[in-house]
């Protein structure tokens, strides 16, 4: 009988619950995991696979530093262990340290070179990391491991899209689909690409694998988006409008939204934070683009990333990052805290930014931190970092809700349902237009439907609020070659177009979304 070689130096009793552990966390038990492991942590606490299996449950816990602390105890004992590297890599991603645990990745994989999952994550935390090619790379080999493993060629399908290998990408969905038709997340991919039409085949594909017996309520989520977008293709809207309706009913199962909650929560995160000294250039070197998702904000960057002196660095975790080890540190929830810090702490803080995101200073002096939630810490941004930009980039209110509603996006749950998007737009445009108001000098509203109006007007007053000399470039911002890893990757690499609004197309149908939003309605003989 072969002995587990993780194993080694369990009697047979602590090995069978070591083994049972593991398993209930392959199956995404963490209770039926902590009671297999809890008397064997009581006689086994040093032991490296305890330790690993330890460190997984603090991990689903939230408790990613002490899940660290554990993973690298266990990593000392067993320096050439695959796995190991593996996990800790995992470990080190949530709380933050790409660059280390792409290190470890590597080391895995040369370790171990059949490791398939290795390969996988060393992709995906590529990808995160903007390191494109190396990404591809890395998902290639996964793929070539294990044709069946629809996780990598998804994820490598997705990477080719962001790169501009529009032929490669549905070449990809495509194989995943012969194999599994009902991979929702196949199906979205192919949605994304906004210059491939979905047609009659398509969407009665994508109905039969709705009903599929093998599809999960996430494939059906996507599937839904996808079948969505087919019918918007054919201009049948109101079945549009129902594969919308139904996709977002079967995500609100899963997930609801506190609107009440979150808006109290943004309205103490505006009235606790306090600026420094706006003469500051701390953060010179960063501009922010914030806002509504769909409403431009990648036009922006890559605008502004056609610019010779700009680095495009996308969408950025890196403050929210330092929001929660704030909160560790401080032991209180944000924003609890934002009032207690002084001149000193903010100062602090923002070095502490600028150290995490050097690496996209390597080449351009100045870089965008693309993340477009980043609209709810304005005021942190403007104590902490008083030198930076802040872009907020705007669009009318019912193009933008009604394309995020469109969208599948998972974990932004406020795009459900009309009156949630209405609540959340609100809050949005009364922090926007506070700080517009509040610090004109850093912070620029960018319109959308003006920047289609009058283009070159538009991005010269960008450029000038960023300190930046003209640049013909950023008018032929389409002709940029650079991976764009968002919703709105394929447009960005065309000239302007002035019929990208949608809502007209739909008439009384988005009526429920206007009266949300409190606007005008209109009947179907006026459309």
């Amino acid at each position: 009988m072969n002995v587990n070689p993780l194993l080694q130096g369990l009697d047979p009793v602590t090995a069978n619950r070591v083994i049972a552990a593991a398993q209930a966390l392959e199956m995404n038990r963490p209770d039926q995991a902590a009671f297999q492991l809890t008397p064997v942590l009581a006689t086994h606490p040093d032991h490296p696979e305890v330790l690993r299996l330890h460190a997984s449950l603090l991990s689903l816990r939230g408790e990613h530093h002490s899940a660290l602390r554990h993973m690298h105890r266990a990593l000392e004992q067993r320096p050439q262990e695959a796995l190991y590297h593996n996990a800790y890599a995992l470990f080190l991603a949530e709380a933050g340290e790409l660059d280390q645990a792409i290190d470890h990745l590597r080391h895995a994989c040369e370790l171990q070179p059949g490791f398939v999952m290795a390969w996988y994550n060393l992709g995906l935390f590529l990808t995160r990391s903007a390191r494109f090619d190396d990404a591809r790379q890395a998902l290639r080999r996964a793929v070539t491991l294990a044709p069946d493993y629809a996780a990598a060629r998804a994820q490598l399908a997705d990477l080719l899209r962001m790169d501009n290998f529009r032929d490669e990408a549905i070449a990809e969905y495509r194989k995943l689909l012969a194999a599994q038709p009902w991979a929702g997340m196949a199906w979205w991919g192919l949605a994304e690409i906004k210059t491939l039409r979905l047609g009659t085949d398509e969407s009665d594909a994508i109905r039969r694998a709705l009903a599929h017996p093998r599809a999960s309520d996430g494939d059906r989520v996507a599937m839904g988006f996808a079948l969505a977008k087919a019918f918007d293709d054919q201009s049948r809207y109101a079945e549009s409008m129902q594969a919308l309706a139904t996709a977002n009913e079967i995500a609100r199962r899963h997930r609801t939204w506190n609107a009440p909650g979150f808006a109290t929560t943004i309205e103490s995160i505006r009235a606790a934070t306090c600026t420094t000294d706006a003469g500051q250039d701390l953060g010179s070197e960063v501009i922010f683009i914030v806002g509504m998702p769909r409403s431009g904000s990648t036009l922006i960057e890559q605008i502004l990333a056609s610019h010779s002196q700009v680095e495009g660095a996308a969408e950025l975790t890196d403050l929210p990052l330092l929001i929660a080890e704030q909160s560790k540190q401080r032991q209180k929830s944000y924003p609890g805290w934002l009032a207690e810090m002084g001149t000193d702490d903010w100062r602090q803080l923002g070095q502490r930014y600028l150290e995490r995101t050097a690496r996209w200073r390597k080449s351009r002096p100045i870089f965008t931190d693309k993340l477009p939630n980043n609209w709810m810490h304005i005021g942190m941004i403007r104590a902490m970092l008083p030198g930076a930009h802040i872009v907020i980039s705007r669009r009318d209110a019912i193009e933008t809700c009604f394309s995020c509603y469109r969208q599948y996006f998972p974990g932004n749950d406020y795009t459900r349902s009309f009156p949630d998007l209405a609540s959340y737009w609100r809050s949005f445009d009364t922090a926007a237009t506070y700080w517009a108001q509040k610090e004109p000098t850093h912070v620029h509203p960018h319109v959308y439907e003006d920047l289609l109006k009058d283009p070159e007007t538009h991005i010269r007053q960008l450029l000038t609020f960023c300190n930046l000399p003209f640049e013909e470039a950023c008018l032929r911002f389409h002709e940029t070659q650079r991976a764009v890893g968002t919703p709105s990757a394929m447009q960005v690499r065309e000239p302007l177009r002035a019929d990208t609004a949608r809502a007209p197309r739909y008439g009384d149908l988005l009526n429920p979304l206007r009266q949300a939003l409190g606007l005008p309605l209109v009947d179907a003989a006026s459309v």
